[in-house]
């Protein structure tokens, strides 16, 4: 657990870095990675979804509030609902948007630095390692951070925490298969490169039948929606090579 929540920090810190600063047209950028949303609305959206997961690990996280719009809903309804919530609070002056994202992102790393990482708890796909959840919290600020990055016009440098998200991207795989109503022929592997050229192997028990390889990163963001599969390098062989390029989520 300390390598994830450290991993979740210095996530946390590169999106603090690229907000200090900035003031009310900053943050009323628009963000091409969430269309119809600005800085202002991605940033407020982390604050709610921190919270949640605060909540969640405390344990004080209600099984309907914990699932948005379910546990079997179309990722589709799940968007919609964090959409709605976020045009709920908008229009927040930038400081107090923020203020209340940076408290609740050191509340998270608090609280889940004292978390068994065995412990389960309720999030949006129903119930989960504490251990999990903390990596979706990576997984989904870093996505988020990258949007704000491009909305601010910055480029940022790919980090090996990106070996954490591709990881928790690998191990959703069935979830994302089921949630589709479409079934995995036989396990699946990942062959990545990594951003300083290691390779990152994720082999399933069982002889794979499907064989993911490419860069990192790009997997990364065909994950996070910010990639289309067809303009990547990733290539792959065996049955479900498309279909996992298609579904493959991280599920933050």
């Amino acid at each position: 657990m300390d390598e994830i929540v450290s991993a979740l920090r210095d996530q946390l810190d590169e999106l603090s870095a690229l907000l200090a600063g900035r003031d009310e047209a900053d943050f009323a950028r628009p963000t091409p990675g969430c269309p119809g949303w600005t800085v202002a609305d991605v940033v407020l959206h982390l604050a709610q979804t921190d919270e949640f997961a605060i909540e969640s690990a405390a344990g004080r996280l209600p099984e309907g509030r914990a699932n948005l719009a379910g546990p079997t809903a179309p990722v589709e309804a799940v968007d919609d609902t964090a959409a709605l919530m976020v045009e709920r609070e908008r229009g927040q002056p930038a400081s107090v948007v923020r203020d209340r994202w940076q408290a609740s992102a050191d509340t998270l790393v608090t609280v889940l630095d004292t978390t068994d990482p065995h412990t389960r708890v309720r999030w949006v796909a129903g119930m989960l390692s504490a251990r999990t959840l903390a990596t979706t919290r990576i997984s989904e600020t870093w996505i988020h951070t990258g949007d704000v990055a491009e909305a601010f016009g910055v480029e940022l440098a790919p980090t090996d925490r990106l070996r954490l998200i591709a990881r928790l991207a690998w191990r959703t795989l069935p979830y994302a298969f089921e949630r589709a109503g479409r079934e995995l022929h036989g396990p699946v592997a990942f062959e990545l490169r990594s951003p300083s050229g290691e390779p990152w192997s994720f082999i399933p028990d069982d002889d794979p039948v499907t064989i993911i390889r490419g860069n990192a990163l790009e997997l990364c963001r065909v994950a996070a929606r910010r990639l289309d599969p067809a303009d990547s390098s990733l290539r792959g062989e065996g049955p479900d090579t498309d279909a996992v390029l298609e579904l493959v989520r991280t599920y933050a």
